[in-house]
């Protein structure tokens, strides 16, 4: 990040390469797949460039990408004035014990983002920064503007929840 703000524009090349794939699947599933979803994901990479002579080389550069986002999908829902809508379900195939497994194992991924969209928003946003961010306990708590032990009992209030959710996806 140092060298894109000092303007080597190949090195956001290489930023966006790296964090892509990660920041779209955590506001998507922040989003519960609605349809602006791909618009929120453009508009983080575009605050991250309009800002980029903000960032501090004292911080950490994927914390601060992911307070952009995070700020800016708490701002989409508060714009909403809307709950997250219910994510759908997929029918699964039948045949083989290979399909009948493939199916088991959408259905668990189905209800797995079912349970997700059914959690508070604060212990989904704390779960998908460090499962799908990778985030620590210290970032997520600079990153939601919270106590780390906040964050850590987000995290174990929305494990148990997903877990017990997700019963009988454990065969």
């Amino acid at each position: 990040m140092k060298w894109y703000r000092d303007g080597d524009a190949d090195a956001f090349n290489r930023l966006y390469a790296r964090y892509r794939a990660p920041l779209y699947r955590y506001v998507l599933r922040q989003c519960a797949g609605c349809p602006e979803a791909d618009e929120l994901y453009q508009d983080v990479w575009l605050r991250v460039v309009r800002a980029r002579g903000q960032w501090r080389a004292s911080q950490p550069f994927r914390p601060w990408l992911y307070r952009i986002a995070h700020n800016r999908v708490v701002d989409h829902w508060r714009a909403k004035g809307q709950a997250h809508e219910d994510f759908e379900e997929q029918e699964a195939p039948d045949a083989t014990p290979l399909q009948e497994m493939l199916a088991h194992l959408r259905d668990c991924v189905a209800r797995l983002k079912e349970l997700l969209g059914y959690l508070p928003a604060a212990q989904r946003d704390a779960f998908l920064l460090k499962e799908e961010a990778g985030l620590t306990l210290a970032q997520i708590a600079e990153v939601t503007g919270t106590e780390r032990e906040t964050v850590k009992s987000r995290l174990r209030y929305a494990l148990k929840r997903l877990r017990d959710g997700l019963e009988g996806c454990d065969d």
